[in-house]
């Protein structure tokens, strides 16, 4: 068998995790439109709430290649649900609870996103520590279960708005704090490897020397911009920008785009042995450049949503596919080199979102039409794919470097 038959629940707890990771981070872009109408939210709050989130999951992961050592996976991962599930309670309370709905907004986003932080950093090293062959398969397919979670986020949620009607919006993120508190109860009782000794790994500050561990933090930082930017946008900006009605948007713009990128990692993980991943790679961002530029430049509003959703299997193979391949080039790296992957991804999913709604407010400061304005992001965004080839192409051949990358 791959794997010894006592840790398949520990593999489904991490699958699991990652669908509530995608839950934590998807779930509040879909109500961005219903924060302006019912709170008067601006598109600099939205940013701002963006900007909160992955800075919380920044510090997390800081955090997290420190002590996650010391106190195991199995706190770690109690206390990454834990967080998650109250976040998402407090999401659908605080607004209404608090005389500023900002505030509330903003609480609750630093909570949720102390426990997704942890999430990430914590189920890469679990899924790659277990006894089984094909660690790549089984890392890939970890990630995509984080799109299968957008997916169910994003369509079980749109059409619960549909059906129940906006006022009733603050009932959904309680639905879906159950998640992360049913695997809180799985991660306290699953069997666990011990983290590696510290004897084993190898120093973060030979990591930090190598050519091709920063070319992997480089990856990682325009992999989570190019993510993040259509993921954490797509929605509003297929109702604001492409005037599509808010359901058709939802599910043609960031549900789809989750299908693909989950399409398209189950993909990576079944063939990815067999692909060169710097060519792959280099295809996918090319890719993703033009997603970006035909979601801001079509003159159709569907290509345009069709761009916005095949952005989703442009993207799929960026994250696993460097996650996988620096474990492949440094096995002793430990928690701590994923630690230090995720800290750049989240800081790309931090940047993207926020350089998108940064270039759109000053459009739209400047007297530019809204709709103008949320394209003009859309172009902006597409510079991080840009950088992700650019730095591929430039690495071609160069001296050590890992294998692959």
């Amino acid at each position: 068998m791959c794997e010894a038959i006592s840790y398949k629940s520990t593999r489904m707890a991490c699958y699991r995790g990652s669908i509530v990771q995608g839950a934590v981070n998807n779930i509040s872009p879909l109500f961005f439109v219903i924060f302006q109408r019912e709170f008067g939210i601006s598109y600099g709050m939205i940013s701002s709430l963006i900007l909160f989130n992955f800075t919380a999951q920044i510090l997390v992961d800081l955090l997290c290649v420190r002590f996650v050592d010391r106190i195991g996976y199995r706190a770690a991962a109690v206390m990454a649900h834990v967080c998650s599930t109250v976040g998402l309670v407090l999401l659908g309370l605080l607004p209404h609870a608090l005389p500023s709905p900002f505030l509330g907004l903003a609480a609750a986003t630093v909570i949720s996103a102390i426990g997704g932080g942890m999430i990430e950093v914590i189920v890469s090293p679990i899924v790659d520590s277990l006894p089984c062959e094909g660690k790549a398969l089984k890392m890939s397919l970890l990630h995509s279960f984080y799109c299968w979670g957008q997916v169910a986020v994003v369509l079980l949620t749109t059409l619960a708005v549909r059906l129940l009607g906006e006022g009733l919006w603050w009932t959904l993120p309680l639905f879906w704090a159950l998640l992360p508190a049913y695997n809180c109860v799985a991660f306290a009782t699953v069997p666990l490897l011990p983290t590696l000794p510290e004897e084993e790994k190898r120093p973060l500050k030979s990591l930090l020397r190598s050519r091709g561990f920063i070319l992997a933090m480089v990856l990682m930082l325009c992999a989570g911009a190019s993510e993040l930017a259509m993921g954490q946008w797509a929605s509003l900006f297929a109702e604001k920008a492409l005037g599509v009605p808010k359901i058709m948007g939802d599910l043609l713009g960031p549900c789809l785009f989750a299908v693909f990128m989950g399409i398209g990692r189950v993909a990576y993980g079944i063939w990815g042995s067999r692909l060169n991943i710097n060519h792959a790679l280099q295809g996918t961002a090319a890719l993703c450049v033009l997603c970006y530029l035909g979601a801001a430049l079509l003159p159709h509003p569907l290509l345009s949503l069709l761009c916005c959703s095949l952005c989703g299997f442009s993207i799929s193979l960026m994250w696993p596919g460097v996650l996988s391949d620096t474990a492949r080039a440094y096995p002793n790296g430990g928690t701590p080199m994923f630690g230090v992957l995720a800290v750049c991804g989240d800081l790309g999913c931090s940047l993207g979102p926020a350089a998108a709604g940064a270039v759109s407010g000053l459009v739209l400061a400047g007297g530019g039409l809204e709709q103008a304005s949320l394209k003009a992001g859309m172009l902006a965004a597409a510079v991080f794919p840009a950088v992700l080839l650019a730095c591929l192409l430039l690495s071609r051949g160069k001296p050590g470097q890992p294998k692959n990358l």
